[in-house]
């Protein structure tokens, strides 16, 4: 193979790997949102925070084995559905149970 048979071959290559890489970023993008979401629901309706919301999510992922990304799409489908596996839901009660809720600035205290 001649020198510029094994640049082609090269820069064959790096396009092939730029558009895995464009690829991966897509992903992650379609995937950081629909966390952001599911983040978002929980600190609605558990009334925790932003950060509370990330932790349930974790606590949710780990304890039943599902990838976080599983997770968050499990409560968006909730959020439209109204269903959700029973073995999530439980993980998610109890998550929000020791992360929340978080008490809402200028509420009367609650109880």
């Amino acid at each position: 193979m001649g020198s510029e048979q094994h640049e082609q071959a090269a820069q064959t290559r790096r396009i092939f790997e730029l558009e895995e890489q464009v690829d991966q970023l897509k992903e992650a993008v379609a995937s950081h949102a629909v966390v952001d979401q599911a983040i978002g629901m929980v600190v609605a309706l558990g009334r925790v925070s932003p950060d509370e919301g990330w932790e349930v999510l974790k606590d949710v992922s780990q304890h039943t084995n599902i990838k976080l990304r599983n997770v968050a799409e499990l409560i968006l489908i909730w959020g439209r559905s109204g269903t959700m596996p029973a073995e999530i839901r439980g993980r998610l009660e109890e998550a929000l149970d020791r992360y929340g809720p978080t008490q809402i600035p200028g509420a009367p205290p609650q109880g």
